[in-house]
């Protein structure tokens, strides 16, 4: 009767100690899943092809209208560059990528309490922020440690945010209308790109003989 007691002791703690390892797991397991590169590089170019093709295809689209579109795809961006800071164990990738989730936390809190926002001020507000997270992806695209294939999509994606910028820094007047065309091409553009790289790298992944070497 003692041996049967000790037995289903042994055997309640054994399962308890499972238990207590498998939760504290859990929080690993999903770091690696869901914050894994392909995963948020996938999670960020679908919503922002599908907002691209929403803001080229409304017709006679207002500022207000403009305003939420861009508001969504920045909560977004600022979602995807803290997954990918949180998924990081680096302290300088990390800073930058909470700076890039910050700056676009602020780019869309801001378009959304600005009382009557003009065009000409949203296209200028929209231009300062996609220079400077053009800067900042090209900076992170020289950081220690990155492969060579999400070095590539990072140098590719902030070239494309700086002549985002640039053409609107040429063109602060071009309207509403234009104004969501030409971030809708280019919300298209960044889509497709990360979409693309997160099929790469899930690739990449699954065969060794893919695998790339770290920068130095």
């Amino acid at each position: 009767m003692a041996n049967a007691t000790a037995s289903g002791e042994v055997g309640q703690r054994t399962v308890h100690s499972r238990f207590v390892s498998g939760t504290r797991r859990l929080p690993r397991i999903w770091k690696v899943t869901m914050l894994s590169s392909p995963n948020v590089l996938l999670w960020r170019g679908l919503p922002a092809v599908v907002i691209g093709i929403v803001s080229v295809t409304w017709p006679g689209i207002t500022v207000g209208a403009f305003v939420i579109l861009f508001a969504v795809y920045a909560f977004m961006s600022a979602a995807t560059d803290a997954a990918r800071a949180f998924a990081g164990d680096r302290v300088g990738p990390v800073l930058g990528w909470l700076l890039l989730a910050l700056l676009s936390l602020a780019a869309g809190v801001i378009a959304l309490a600005w009382p009557g926002i003009t065009a000409l001020a949203l296209t200028i507000w929209i231009a300062a922020w996609a220079l400077t997270t053009g800067v900042m992806e090209i900076v992170l695209a020289f950081q220690r440690g990155e492969k060579a294939g999400e070095r590539a999509l990072f140098l590719l994606t902030g070239l494309v945010s700086i002549a985002f910028a640039f053409v609107l820094f040429v063109r602060p007047d071009i309207g509403a209308v234009s104004l969501a065309t030409v971030f809708g091409l280019f919300s298209i553009v960044y889509g497709v790109s990360a979409v693309f790289a997160s099929f790469e790298e899930r690739r990449r992944r699954t065969d060794p003989s893919r695998s790339e070497p770290t920068s130095a």
